[in-house]
């Protein structure tokens, strides 16, 4: 079972694994949607992460297609038995829009999009998928605090920021008496990518390179590729597909898949477990992101996460 902590900054009682759903509605079904989230429910979960984009590329979905699956869902339980994050501000696809649309304007229309799907009144946790360096701060916070006045969101925090913004944003609303960022949702695993061709494929900011000034700033660290996509488990198999190889095509990972592998000897779990584990054993509160495509593979991340690791082998994993 999966315990639950206080998130950072709020009064939401979330979870220690966050479910993400981008698979949910478009690549999996209602019905099987419905028993993966069910599973999680069961075990423990409450906190699901999604987005307004998730589904949008695949042209026959529905527009905003696992919003809509998370929210047929949630017809049936007891709203508040479920924190729910979704994200606004990234690309149209559907529409063919790839202006960075991280502006006041496009965000709100976002977030009525978002509510519309879920089926609810108030989003728990609202995330800005991305950053526009040329929208200042104060525009962005004041219009944020404008929707969770109105009662849209409860609180908020931001996906691929770099730690310089994230920490100019709440400097300001400190400044003002306004809310600020309470997370951060960052792209972070054990296995460490190959920086040019992770960036190709849209991923930036590898937290452990990029996130210093984050790691003691107070906030809850919620990070996605929590699983680095599979690679350890692929790598315990002998077989990493070739999409992966370029994207983690870094010389540490060798040496950090050697200390996974004898860290799991020693608890008789495998390296996939560890590296889990190694996210949720970090001196701050990080709540990591794991996909799951069936209710057994709910039921693996929920096993690893209560993976106890030592600060001795936490320091080990990260090597490199």
């Amino acid at each position: 079972m999966l315990s639950k902590v206080t998130l950072a900054n709020t009064d939401l009682s979330v979870s220690r694994l966050c479910y993400g759903t981008n698979m949910l509605g478009w690549s999996i079904d209602q019905d099987r949607s419905n028993a993966i989230l069910d599973k999680f429910l069961e075990l423990g979960g409450n906190f699901v992460d999604t987005a307004r984009s998730y589904g949008d590329w695949m042209p026959t979905a529905p527009k905003g297609a696992s919003e809509r699956a998370i929210g047929a869902w949630l017809k049936g339980k007891k709203r508040e038995d479920v924190v729910v994050a979704t994200k606004g501000g990234h690309f149209d696809m559907r529409a063919g829009d790839y202006r960075n649309r991280v502006n006041p304007t496009d965000i709100a229309s976002d977030l009525n999009e978002s509510l519309d799907h879920l089926g609810v009144d108030t989003i728990d946790l609202y995330w800005l998928h991305m950053d526009n360096p040329e929208t200042p701060v104060a525009e962005l916070i004041d219009f944020l605090n404008e929707q969770k006045a109105a009662g849209k969101i409860r609180y908020f925090g931001a996906s691929n920021w770099t730690d310089a913004r994230v920490l100019e944003a709440n400097e300001y609303a400190k400044a003002n008496g306004k809310a600020g960022f309470v997370a951060v949702e960052p792209f972070w695993g054990l296995a460490k990518p190959n920086e040019a061709n992770a960036t190709a494929q849209g991923y930036q900011l590898y937290f452990e390179d990029h996130g210093g000034a984050l790691k003691d700033a107070g906030l809850a660290i919620i990070p996605y590729c929590a699983q680095s996509r599979g690679y350890f488990g692929f790598m315990e198999q002998g077989e990493v597909p070739e999409h992966l190889q370029g994207f983690y095509d870094n010389p540490v990972n060798k040496d950090r898949f050697a200390a996974a592998k004898d860290i799991a000897a020693k608890h008789g779990v495998s390296a996939s477990d560890v590296a889990l584990a190694y996210l949720v054993n970090q001196p701050q509160q990080v709540i990591p992101i794991f996909g799951a495509s069936s209710p057994a593979r709910i039921e693996e991340s929920v096993k690893a996460a209560s993976l106890k690791l030592s600060p001795e082998e936490v320091a080990a994993l990260k090597i490199g």
